[in-house]
């Protein structure tokens, strides 16, 4: 069901951390990086490596039933095992692993720290200053697993090691037809979505493109994704912090809290929408209404505003060529 009009992913060829943060990462908008040195990790990442390397560590992975694993229903169990690939052998069910630092409440994933062995073998892209680096964290997927949509708070980076996955994304500005319980949205089949349940799907802006082993996605943070691996697959994320540290809430070890000032924000309304239940409906109806034209004159961007306007003049052969480095299209 092809509810939603997709757009490409733009491509950028040959990226050094010049390019990326003269003409990629001013523009907050997802793109695809070819070209970027990564280490030996995509000739040596085989299931047969990683059992032997990646021994030396004790995993927990999401295991299902079923190849879309949804968080928000939880059908998916975990299970440990004793090195990254003693799992690799399941044929039945699907599978995926998300580094955890050693005491998930505490530490962040870093793959230098749980898989030394790995990490010889894999080139951190130094796109930002080592101060404001984050978490990298290692990821295997089974094939046609796919993964709930959500948002992170950081700017990251998806490096696809090894294998093929495709990549769904949607605006910040869509978030209003996502039908967001927190950071995720309850619609788990982007494909084929029951309209019934989520009618304003069908407004969502839909950007899509295909990794392929040794390419990098930069996902800004707020832009909601979906993944589906097309192929068994390896891939390392790199978060980093782009606002001051202030921001952000100390005890947040895997990246998806809220930045302080927004989830104070998201108390003082939840108080204000239960404070309007002790008005009539009429009432309450004309003073929430109120409420929302205040935030829209107080808060909302209109520079955002100009972006979209642009963003409705794109073709779906991507925006155009800006250089010798940048190739329109996404797969």
């Amino acid at each position: 069901m092809d509810c939603q009009k997709k757009r490409t992913v733009s491509v950028y060829t040959d990226v050094d951390k010049e390019l990326f943060l003269q003409d990629i990462y001013p523009l907050r908008r997802p793109a695809v990086l070819k070209g970027v040195q990564l280490g030996g990790c995509t000739e040596k990442w085989s299931v047969d490596y990683l059992a032997t390397k990646g021994a030396d560590h004790d995993v927990k992975i999401h295991v299902s039933s079923v190849p879309q694993m949804d968080f928000l229903r939880k059908n998916f169990l975990y299970r440990c095992c004793q090195s990254v690939c003693l799992f690799v052998s399941v044929q039945k069910e699907s599978y995926y692993l998300r580094s955890l630092g050693e005491d998930p409440r505490k530490d962040i994933a870093d793959i230098r720290k749980q898989f030394p062995s790995l990490a010889e073998d894999f080139l951190l892209p130094e796109f930002f200053e080592k101060e404001q680096f984050f978490s990298s964290v290692f990821r295997i997927s089974s094939p046609g697993l796919q993964l709930w949509t959500h948002y992170d708070v950081m700017d990251n980076l998806l490096v696809q090691v090894t294998g093929r996955k495709r990549v769904v994304l949607y605006s910040p500005r869509d978030a209003p037809y996502l039908y967001l319980s927190g950071d995720k949205s309850e619609v788990l089949d982007v494909d084929h979505p029951d309209l019934n349940r989520y009618p304003e799907f069908v407004k969502a802006r839909r950007y899509e493109c295909c990794l392929e082993p040794g390419d990098i996605l930069f996902i800004p943070a707020l832009w909601f994704h979906n993944t589906l691996a097309l192929q068994f697959g390896v891939g390392v994320n790199i978060f980093w912090r782009h606002l001051p540290p202030a921001c952000y809430d100390r005890t947040d070890t895997y990246g998806n809290k809220d930045p302080m000032a927004a989830a104070r924000a998201m108390q003082v309304l939840e108080r204000a929408l239960r404070t309007l239940e002790e008005l009539p409906e009429e009432y309450r109806d004309f003073y929430a209404r109120r409420m929302v034209l205040k935030i829209q004159s107080k808060a909302y961007s209109t520079l955002l505003e100009e972006t979209d306007m642009g963003e409705a003049g794109e073709t779906e052969g991507g925006e155009g060529r800006a250089g010798g480095n940048r190739e329109t299209g996404g797969d």
